[in-house]
């Protein structure tokens, strides 16, 4: 048979590039060439580009790869065992149902990911909602881009990532990335800031490593970590200080402003750079690129975001926007880089604890009563919001004694995530459905295996609002089941014989209906219209006096004739700098930023299972500054322990002159000793209830072969990186 090419979408980062999957012979995944990533040069996003983690994504797809059948904990035994799966999925609707009836249904817990498709993560709120009962749902979402969706919602009216296509970055005059290593954690994207400078615009980087992608920049600002909203204020001041506000844009299309403005003028420039340690040249530097420049964007990432004052710190560079006239029109504004593969979808559509489809608010009456009826129920009987995700892991095993856990392992990506393991132990059942036997998954007591992107239709949301779909490209092995088929069997052991569909676009249709009229109104969407336009920008609403959902064009940038709040203004947020929830000290000098590696991703539990992603980056590291090892007396290679208040983790010094002196970083992907996850706080946003992953005070040892042999006790905030 001659080999066919199915057209689909890469399962990893919010890129969802298009890409191929070819396919030797029908039927199952096998090892070998029986499957075949290619490119996919039409679809606009990516033009063909792939990087290692996509090109690598089929290997996964082999059965020796994955999870192939339902594994049940043996009471007797403690042992995780083979089992079919009516016995296995009698047991997890037996947990949650005796659970519900024992302690109430709040005891019951849902913990969802941003990597389930549209359909997914609509069903398992649905899920919660009606079958269980359950106010008590959240997703890992809730650690990616909450704070930007906050600043987004209070100053817009409406959070989408980008609010623009992602092509229009390369056709703006100037772009401040703030907090994003896009050559390492979005390769495909790195084109759109080459051709930017190619066309003559300047890019500004905001990180405290001088990165692949600050090596690429006009001008990079190197902050100490937790002090991005200091900076963004700075910038303001010198905006307003230097006359380049534009006050036409203001008054016509802002308001606010006389507040936000007297906030940021107390962060006057030499006071932002004992703050940050960015010089005041630097600053005024980055105020001309941006302000000369015809069109500007900022675009911030997980840097500013996971910060306990995250939604503070988007908002300012947010005021920073709209004070020079910089968002409501072409080629300008302020976007947020989405991190994971439908991280944008997954939030809209009721996987969320506050939230409803079509990003409807749950407490929300006229928005209850749509929902409802859509779902056949009472809007009486639907819960209110529940905690958000790290609140949730850190109720379990007292409040929530119940889990079911989809498409995460926050064992390895939860902050302080010794005492989110401890809890998970604690619980009274928990229920994992996973592609992988995750780190997660192996402390379940039922273990259900479910099918990968290649094998199930469905869409996602990429970071510019494009809704795209995922085709099915082949079957899964025998013994694994669609989501979509686990929820339906859990829903009619509890009582519920339909409204559960296993089919996607059936899925789709009602997810539609349940949308239309809300903010991230789908309903003008189809699966026949994302597949012949290279996917459909949201909103897309279909007029009532229409038949046809062809009618709308959707919507590739917003805001361009009135913002999505009641009065079509923007709004201005006065914000303060506050310091991070947790400072260095005498016990904990050094601080330390977590983040990404170019070979891996999120916990790593696919991708560490990808020999040619393994040998490129094998496992964490600490990556110091030269000063800093010289003081410590490691050298690159050897073991550090890097010790906050909350652990102690081990990993391989890596020397570096690319971070500033006083700060370390470590990647999150692993597990065991050098778990990053280990070391970082919990301390949340007020708002977005983003934990603070980006910012925690530490102390570093040598680690030799006999233990513990010199403790580095101070660590100035002299010098950047290069230094």
């Amino acid at each position: 048979m001659n080999a066919a090419t199915v057209d689909t979408h890469c399962p990893y980062c919010a890129l969802q590039c298009g890409m191929g999957l070819r396919l030797a012979r029908p039927g199952p995944a096998a090892a070998g060439p029986g499957v075949e990533v290619v490119e996919r040069p039409g679809f606009p996003v990516n033009r063909g580009a792939l990087c290692g983690k996509g090109r690598t994504a089929a290997e996964l797809l082999a059965p020796g790869a994955r999870l192939t059948t339902p594994l049940v904990r043996n009471a007797d035994t403690g042992v995780l065992e083979p089992a079919g799966w009516d016995a296995a999925l009698d047991r997890v609707a037996a947990g949650l149902r005796q659970t519900g009836e024992a302690y109430g249904r709040d005891a019951v817990g849902v913990f969802g990911g941003g990597g389930l498709t549209n359909e997914k993560a609509y069903t398992l709120g649905k899920f919660a909602r009606v079958a269980l009962g359950t106010s008590q749902i959240d997703y890992n979402g809730r650690f990616c881009m909450s704070s930007a969706a906050a600043a987004h919602g209070r100053a817009f009216g409406l959070d989408r990532g980008l609010p623009f296509p992602l092509a229009d970055v390369a056709r703006t005059g100037c772009v401040i990335l703030v907090g994003s290593n896009l050559a390492e954690t979005m390769p495909p994207a790195l084109r759109y800031l080459t051709e930017l400078r190619e066309n003559g615009g300047k890019l500004i980087v905001v990180d405290p490593r001088r990165t692949r992608t600050a090596e690429q920049a006009d001008l990079h600002l190197a902050p100490r970590p937790g002090t991005d909203l200091a900076l963004a204020l700075g910038l303001l001041h010198l905006v307003v200080a230097q006359g380049r506000t534009d006050e036409e844009f203001i008054a016509a299309r802002t308001s606010g402003w006389e507040e936000a403005r007297s906030a940021a003028m107390a962060h006057w420039p030499e006071m932002v750079e004992r703050i940050t340690g960015v010089p005041v040249p630097q600053l005024r530097e980055a105020v001309r690129l941006f302000c000369d420049a015809a069109s500007s964007m900022v675009l911030t990432a997980r840097g500013p975001e996971q910060q306990s004052k995250g939604t503070d710190t988007v908002g300012a560079w947010i005021n920073l926007c709209l004070a020079t006239g910089r968002a409501g029109r072409e080629l300008s504004g302020y976007g947020c880089l989405t991190g994971q593969g439908n991280g944008q979808g997954g939030r809209e559509h009721g996987q969320k604890a506050d939230q409803l489809p079509g990003y409807r608010k749950l407490d929300d009456p006229a928005a209850r009563r749509h929902v409802a009826e859509v779902w056949g129920v009472d809007p009486d009987v639907l819960p209110g919001p529940g905690r958000s995700a790290y609140e949730l892991l850190d109720a379990l095993g007292s409040d929530v004694r119940a889990l079911l856990l989809m498409g995460s392992n926050p064992v390895v990506s939860a902050p302080r995530a010794a005492h989110v393991e401890e809890r998970i132990r604690s619980l009274d059942f928990l229920a994992v459905a996973d592609v992988v036997l995750s780190e997660t998954a192996a402390l379940a007591d039922v273990v259900l295996p479910v099918a990968q992107w290649a094998e199930e239709t469905g869409t996602t949301t990429n970071l510019e609002g494009r809704v795209l779909l995922r085709r099915r490209a082949l079957d899964p092995p025998p013994g694994v089941r669609t989501d979509l088929e686990v929820l339906n069997g859990l829903a009619a052991r509890l009582g519920w014989e339909k409204g559960f569909p296993t089919a996607p676009e059936e899925v789709f249709d009602e997810l539609r209906r349940a949308s239309a009229g809300g903010p991230a109104d789908y309903s003008g969407i189809t699966y026949r219209r994302i597949a012949e336009e290279d996917g459909v920008f949201w909103p897309c609403p279909q007029p009532p006096e229409s038949d046809s959902p062809t009618d709308h064009p959707g919507t590739p940038r917003l805001f361009l004739d009135r913002f999505a709040t009641p009065d079509g203004r923007a709004r201005f947020v006065p914000v303060t700098h506050r310091p991070a929830d947790e400072e260095t000290d005498d016990a904990y000098p050094v601080v330390l930023t977590t983040g990404r590696v170019l070979a891996q991703y999120q916990s790593g539990a696919q991708t560490r299972r990808v020999a040619e992603l393994n040998t490129a980056e094998p496992g964490p590291f600490v990556q110091l500054h030269p000063r800093l090892a010289e003081r410590l007396g490691v050298a690159d290679g050897e073991p550090v322990a890097v010790v906050s208040r909350r652990g102690r983790a081990v990993a391989p010094a890596r020397v570096s002159g690319a971070i500033r002196p006083d700060t370390v970083f470590m990647p999150f992907h692993w597990p065991g000793e050098g778990r990053a996850n280990t070391l970082t706080n919990p301390a949340l946003d007020p708002t977005s209830r983003m934990p603070e992953f980006k910012v925690c005070a530490v102390r570093l040892e040598a680690v030799g072969t006999d233990g513990v042999v010199e403790t580095v006790e101070v660590v100035g905030s002299e010098g950047q990186p290069g230094a």
